[in-house]
């Protein structure tokens, strides 16, 4: 058996997922996971699936030829799973450029890996400006203190005019 991560891109349409769906079944593969999403009118995505090793080839020709979606399929056999503990964190502030670079400069630092991210800008009600929203998912190695990564975000979240709250 083999476990493949499958990443999907394209403009988004009625029946992709299904698609996939049935190109994973057609190969006698099992759908473990996934997340799928619609921005600008894109599709996007990615699914984890196991599927025998003979046919693994074959599911990704079949997911090929699905009109206008580019498939890209990472064999994730060799990935080996670190130590770490996992931490939840939200920011929310007027937008403005280089927040989220800001943010990911700190979590680089301690070597901290984001697991989800996902991030949003909105209009701020009776306001007019737009409110950047964003929840972090991090993985934070075992040899980094959850408080010195809060301390450095805070320092930083002045600055950004931002609020950062931690769960």
């Amino acid at each position: 058996m083999k476990s493949l991560v499958i990443t999907l891109i394209g403009e988004d349409k009625p029946g992709i997922v299904d698609r996939v769906a049935k190109a994973v079944r057609n190969n006698q593969g099992n759908w473990l996971g996934s997340q799928f999403s619609h921005m600008a009118g894109q599709f996007a995505g990615f699914v984890e699936v196991t599927v025998a090793t003979d046919h693994s080839q074959q599911l990704v020709m079949d997911l090929k030829t699905i009109s206008g979606l580019h498939i890209h399929a990472v064999d994730t056999q060799s990935h080996n799973e670190q130590k770490h503990e996992v931490a939840n964190f939200s920011i929310m502030g007027n937008d403005k450029p280089g927040i989220v670079n800001e943010i990911t400069s700190v979590l680089q630092q301690f070597n901290v890996n984001i697991l989800e991210f996902n991030s949003e800008c909105v209009s701020a009600p009776n306001w007019g400006n737009l409110m950047f929203q964003a929840a972090f998912t991090v993985a934070i190695p075992e040899s980094v203190e959850l408080d010195d990564i809060q301390s450095a975000l805070e320092d930083i979240a002045n600055d950004l005019v931002v609020d950062i709250e931690f769960n």
